[in-house]
This record gives C-alpha cells, structure tokens and sequence, in this order.
C-alpha cells in the first residue's frame, strides 16, 4: 500500500510526508520534527528536478532525506541556541547561588567542618570554619544543596 502511495504521487509523497511532520510538530511541540519535515520537503524539491532520473532512485532520496533532516536539525539548534539572551533571573534554578551574599544565624554549630543554618523557611547544611550555634555566618558559595558559609 505504502509503495502505492509514492508511485501514484511521484515526488510530492515528500511533500506530503514533510506537511504531515510539520502538522505533527503542532500536535507534539518540541521543536523537533520541523527539521525533519523541513528535510523531507527538501527531499521533495530535488525530487521535482530529478524524478526522471535515473539516479533518483529510493536509496538516493532516502539518503538525502537523512542528510537534510541532520542539517536542518543541527541548524536549528544552533539558530534557537544563539537567540538564548540573558535572562533577568539568571539564578531562578539555581537556588544555592542565588542565597550567596546572605547572612544567617546558625542554628547548629560547625563541627568538622559542617552544620546548620536556617534562610526563610529552609534549613540548609553548611560548610565552612567550626563555628558555634548562634553566629551570624555569610553564605559565600553553594554545592548542590550545601552552602559554603564564613563567619560575618
């Protein structure tokens, strides 16, 4: 049935086969199946000019299809990579770097090495100089959920 399919409509079942991988990108976004229906339209203008050819045969196409859909996916990722700016909340996911600067009261000493303090309403581990419960330490760093504290 598929093989109909492509003898009946020639070079256009690539366009056809690029529209539905657009369409789909519609149903499903994640910016991904553009390329590749973008590749498949490719596929479909040189198999205008070529289909009379007789070096235009489904191994030909199907390699140039592969080939443009790896193009365009790799120049789209770099043209969506390059229009990332600056965010105005660089820190947003990154909720250790953005306490950096604060100061706190230890709420367990630091003993070798580690202990405790408490920002709003979240107790963190801290590392840094052993310090005793109660002094006010700044946070001046942060490792996965750990900060790095010293004393204020």
């Amino acid at each position: 049935m598929f093989a109909r399919i492509v003898t009946e409509l020639g070079p256009w079942s690539w366009w056809v086969l690029g529209l539905v991988l657009l369409a789909a990108e519609l149903v499903m976004p994640g910016v991904f199946l553009i390329w590749i229906g973008l590749g498949a339209i490719l596929t479909g203008a040189i198999s205008l000019l070529l289909w009379e050819s007789g070096m235009w045969t489904w191994g030909v196409q199907a390699l140039v299809f592969a080939v443009a859909s790896v193009a365009f996916t790799l120049l789209g990722r770099r043209f969506l990579s390059s229009r990332d700016g600056i965010s105005d909340q660089p820190l947003l996911n990154q909720r250790s770097a953005s306490l950096v600067g604060r100061t706190a009261t230890l709420q367990e000493p630091i003993r070798d090495g580690r202990g405790r303090v408490r920002l709003d309403d979240t107790f963190w581990l801290v590392s840094g100089p052993d310090l005793p419960e109660g002094t006010r330490v700044r946070v001046v760093g942060g490792r996965d959920s750990e900060l790095v504290v010293e004393k204020a």
